[in-house]
């Protein structure tokens, strides 16, 4: 999800850079329920070629593909099955003309001309556009979602009463990367600091892999805590914390998206590496421990100190230096 959600700044750049060409866009399921209203595309293609069918599921995206005869392709991930599907597209003589990937490999013909050693997937997404003729503008994720869904947020939050002057927590992770969550213990402990601090609500997102988290968080606060896990769409993150007063989120792929509503956001890191995963975006901050173990990597850890290190004390006083509570 992080990935998508950085490569629609791409797809802005290629929008603006572009503005009267026909735009499509090729991402597996679910994710293409990000771009389901979004006008600066004409089609999504979402076809999962990792699944149990695949074979048959390929032979259907690369006739999908072949079908539209288009003029460039801009590979934003340029993964071994990318470029295989890319390359598969010569062998039934559907090669599109321009293709342009972040390496210079088979089969692109556009790619950075020795390419700096670059760490963040936006460094990377620029050198891949500007090898299409691209100037990356866009410093965030930019997601379209439609009046019926701003509405269908808006009616949620009054039928909660929620008020406006509410903080987003984003305290989970995918369950196999459980060592990128700062702990519902520790959100629980900022979240009734910052109650304290006269802030009226604490709304909790996450999916559905992250509901036993946020349970425990909600269970362990008041009725001022709003526990939104599971209950809405994936775009409804965006209009969701566009209202927020700020975000305090894990290393989760919720946050890349929730870094498109361009509110104040701290990132808690640990066992990876900021520079490379941060959310896009002025408005993104990171916490991180002085640990000589952090950015391991790791699946599993019997001391989770890159956590651990970081006390929501540590996070509040991070929010009052930057001036949001």
């Amino acid at each position: 999800m992080g990935d998508v959600a950085i490569a629609s700044a791409g797809l802005e750049d290629v929008a603006l850079t572009h503005p009267n060409a026909e735009l499509h866009l090729s991402t597996l399921p679910p994710w293409d329920q990000l771009f389901v209203s979004d006008p600066r595309l004409s089609k999504v293609i979402s076809i999962d070629v990792r699944g149990q069918t695949q074979y048959s599921a390929t032979l259907r995206w690369l006739k999908a593909v072949a079908d539209e005869q288009y003029d460039l392709v801009i590979d934003l991930q340029t993964t071994d099955r990318s470029r295989l599907l890319l390359s598969c597209l010569w062998l039934i003589g559907a090669q599109i003309p321009r293709r342009a990937g972040n390496k210079a490999a088979i089969p692109y013909n556009l790619a950075p001309k020795n390419p700096p050693v670059v760490r963040h997937a936006m460094e990377q997404l620029a050198l891949t556009l500007a090898a299409a003729g691209i100037e990356a503008r866009t410093p965030r994720p930019v997601l379209h979602y439609s009046e019926r869904r701003r509405t269908a947020v808006q009616k949620l939050f009054q039928d909660l009463r929620v008020e406006e002057d509410y903080a987003v927590f984003l305290p989970g992770s995918q369950a196999a990367g459980y060592l990128k969550r700062w702990g519902a213990d520790r959100f629980i402990g900022l979240a009734n600091r910052i109650v304290k601090q006269g802030l009226k609500h604490v709304v909790v997102l996450g999916g559905p892999d992250e509901i036993e988290e946020c349970e425990r968080i909600a269970q362990s606060c008041g009725q001022w805590l709003v526990n939104l896990c599971g209950q809405t769409q994936l775009l409804d993150i965006v209009p969701i914390c566009e209202g927020a007063r700020f975000i305090v989120g894990n290393d989760t792929g919720t946050a890349h998206v929730a870094a498109a509503a361009a509110r104040p956001m701290i990132v808690i890191c640990g066992p990876t590496d900021p520079l490379r995963v941060l959310p896009a975006g002025d408005n993104v901050s990171a916490m991180q421990a002085p640990l000589p173990c952090i950015n391991c990597y790791r699946k599993h850890c019997g001391h989770h100190s890159c956590m651990a290190w970081i006390t929501p004390q540590d996070v509040m006083d991070k929010l009052k230096s930057m001036g949001v509570v």
